[in-house]
């Protein structure tokens, strides 16, 4: 089945305003003609400029994290009808380093995926594992896990706005980054997890991206790969150049 590419930024905790916005503007007149779609995941204070910033081009506004409730005292969390008002069709959850840095359990980043999606925000579903369980032939293991317990009991109305992301923790900016090969046989395997949860035609129609140090130099080797749909790009994507070209490659 062909998918369409989505190739994400992330920006994670980098940036200030000016170079938020100039960054925004940059890749908006750059991804005019793309065949695949564009995303930019941005710090919660940058959210409402670079929307600004964005406004009319083709890129979609994400946020990097939300809270599972809708409203109320928790203090310091930002909701999807707030990051909804700020302009955001996109928002990642579960990302590994909120699992493995801030301790975001499968059953935490399962209520966010729940939260996300019911709001109508298209939903970038993190699973990866760790050098350790790699080493330790692990993998899938992990990966059954992770999208078993936070792909559980998702709103059945909002499944086309489900993305997964494969991301090697090993690889997240360490240089370091799966083979094509590995990102293949990973990609596979998520796939038919899903399909053994969610249904072989979701699975079928499910874009999975490979994040994990995706370069302008890996893009095109890593997107050829048949169940590779794309990257949430974390380092790259802080230079127009270098995310544009990973753009040109999908």
């Amino acid at each position: 089945m062909a998918r369409k590419k989505l190739v994400a930024g992330n920006w994670k905790m980098n940036t200030t305003l000016g170079e938020a916005k100039s960054l925004a503007a940059a890749v908006a007149a750059g991804s005019t003609a793309s065949a695949a779609d564009v995303a930019v995941c941005v710090p919660y204070p940058w959210l409402i400029p670079v929307a600004e910033s964005l406004r009319g081009s083709k890129v979609g506004l994400g946020a990097q994290n939300c809270s599972s409730h809708k409203s109320g005292a928790y203090t310091g969390e930002v909701s999807t009808g707030m990051l909804l008002e700020a302009g955001c069709r996109y928002v990642i959850v579960g990302h590994s380093e909120r699992r493995h840095g801030l301790g975001e359990t499968d059953a935490v980043v399962n209520a966010k995926a729940k939260a996300a999606l019911a709001a109508g925000l298209r939903t970038i579903f993190c699973v990866g594992e760790l050098l350790a369980e790699r080493e330790a032939k692990q993998t899938e293991a992990v990966l059954e896990r992770q999208i078993r317990h936070g792909l559980r009991d998702l709103p059945t109305d909002r499944l086309a706005n489900l993305v997964v992301a494969y991301e090697p923790f090993w690889a997240i900016g360490t240089g370091k980054v799966a083979t094509p090969e590995q990102a293949q046989e990973a990609h596979a395997f998520i796939r038919k997890e899903v399909s053994t949860l969610l249904g072989g035609t979701l699975a079928g129609s499910l874009p999975i991206l490979y994040g994990g140090s995706v370069t302008a130099e890996n893009a095109a080797s890593l997107f050829a790969r048949p169940d590779v749909d794309g990257g949430l790009v974390g380092g790259a994507s802080l230079k127009a150049d270098s995310f544009l070209k990973i753009v040109g490659a999908a």
